[in-house]
């Protein structure tokens, strides 16, 4: 199996991916979906609706090169066409997998920056809870 369909099952099991047009719309608007996949032989509507969801947002698109029989059976279902990852590093390594770095290349920096901002956010708070601890303010 691919790896990048290793990533997607790990993200299902991990909690940190949303199956189906609907659920990945609702994340999607939530602002939670970093990365929305589609798959190859998906139609033409699923493409634009994912192209729809992630307009003027930081969240992105990309139609990945595997049948929706492919991606539905690393996940245990018939077929998936459209799937929104949660998680930033998730994200990342996903189209890092792909393989194919100046295709994907405004994604893979996009992506980037988002973890690299997630990992200040978490190493400011970290900060924090030590300060409060130790009675500074």
């Amino acid at each position: 199996m691919d790896k990048v369909l290793n990533y997607l099952a790990l993200a299902r099991k991990a909690g940190k991916a949303e199956l189906g047009e609907e659920p990945v719309g609702a994340a999607a608007r939530a602002l939670h979906a970093h990365l929305i996949v589609v798959a190859s032989d998906a139609s033409d509507h699923t493409w634009r609706r994912a192209k729809s969801f992630a307009a003027g947002t930081k969240q992105q698109c990309v139609r990945l090169p595997y049948s929706k029989d492919d991606m539905g059976f690393v996940i245990g279902r018939q077929a998936l066409a459209i799937a929104a990852i949660t998680d930033a590093g998730m994200a990342l390594a996903m189209v890092e997998a792909l393989g194919q770095p100046e295709k994907y290349k405004a994604v893979i920096e996009a992506l980037t920056e988002q973890v690299k901002r997630l990992r200040q956010r978490q190493t400011e708070a970290k900060a924090h809870q030590r300060n409060v601890r130790k009675g500074k303010k």
